[in-house]
């Protein structure tokens, strides 16, 4: 649409996408919708560690230490078990997070929203053919759902490829050896519009990983993330991190892995004792898929948050919010 709407333009076309998307997402995914908190205790060890650099907001309150969350991955999979949902669904829910140190562009802001959903699934699922499948599920939601804006509502939705291309991050690496790994998924994104990159978080020939991973959520042979090409900005974005989640064998090899040493954490213990479900999850970006959906170039077009000056200035001719 045109790059010149006013704000309540811009409104209505957000509220039309994000309710288009949760109409879609919910049935090709078999997911409800559930309310989330904002923070966790520190010591159940729920917090989601990301690459374990990022640094927690954090509080304390009658005695007891909060965080305010980096992302659901664990919490998500204790509440399938407390809600006591049956395979083959999960849950969905708008997640709200801040990373205080982030630097701020126009893909990265201090708020972090994103749908994240948690899905249980068997024993037997736990393989690279079942991630492929519902990776797929996902591109069909995010190319069913630019089509519904396309022939309904008149959006003008940057073109996507008809399947997703799948590449482990090892495979990448020997595809492009003397790159880092930001400009190898630079280079695979933009040759094939969209890509999953899998198996992320151990270490490759080089003996780097891709990227870093908490050792406690996702397994690292069992993972990966969707990025699309825009065409409009001519970057890549990372749409999704996701993956089946580990069970004890995975939690344990990866723990030595990483070097881990001291006393698990509850939630861990719960995996190495079998009380929580298998499962499968991930985040998908609320205000990047917004970005793409809507053709805008900056996420201050689709996002309430905190801009600096050189932000304010870069984005002056725009329409932020």
């Amino acid at each position: 649409m045109a790059g010149d709407l006013d704000y309540l333009e811009v409104i209505r076309e957000i509220n039309i996408a994000i309710k288009t998307f949760e109409h879609f997402f919910e049935k090709g995914l078999n997911l409800i919708k559930v309310l989330c908190p904002l923070f966790v205790k520190t010591k159940t060890g729920l917090q989601d560690n990301l690459s374990g650099t990022e640094k927690a907001v954090t509080f304390l309150s009658n005695g007891e230490n909060f965080e305010v969350v980096h992302s659901l991955a664990k919490w998500k999979r204790e509440a399938l078990k407390r809600y006591n949902i049956p395979k083959g669904s999960g849950i969905y829910t708008n997640m709200k997070a801040i990373r205080k140190s982030e630097t701020i562009d126009s893909l990265h802001s201090l708020l972090v929203d994103q749908w994240d959903w948690e899905k249980v699934i068997s024993k037997e699922n736990r393989n690279i053919e079942y991630l492929k499948i519902t990776v797929r599920e996902i591109y069909k939601v995010i190319k069913d759902v630019s089509e519904y804006l396309r022939k309904f509502h008149g959006f003008t939705i940057p073109n996507l490829p008809p399947d997703i291309f799948f590449i482990s991050s090892k495979d990448l690496e020997d595809l492009y050896p003397s790159l880092v790994p930001a400009e190898r998924e630079e280079n695979i994104t933009k040759s094939k519009g969209a890509v999953f990159i899998m198996q992320i978080g151990g270490k490759l020939k080089s003996g780097i990983p891709h990227d870093l991973r908490s050792p406690d959520y996702d397994d690292w042979d069992l993972n990966g993330d969707l990025l699309l090409f825009n065409g409009l900005t001519d970057t890549v974005m990372e749409f999704s991190s996701m993956g089946i989640r580990v069970d004890k064998f995975s939690l344990k090899k990866q723990l030595v892995e990483s070097g881990f040493h001291g006393s698990c954490s509850p939630y861990q213990e719960k995996i190495l004792n079998d009380e929580l479900p298998y499962t499968i999850g991930g985040g998908i970006g609320q205000s990047r898929l917004l970005m793409f959906l809507l053709n805008k170039k900056h996420i201050a077009q689709v996002q309430a948050s905190f801009w600096d000056n050189v932000t304010d200035k870069e984005i002056e001719n725009l329409m932020p919010l």
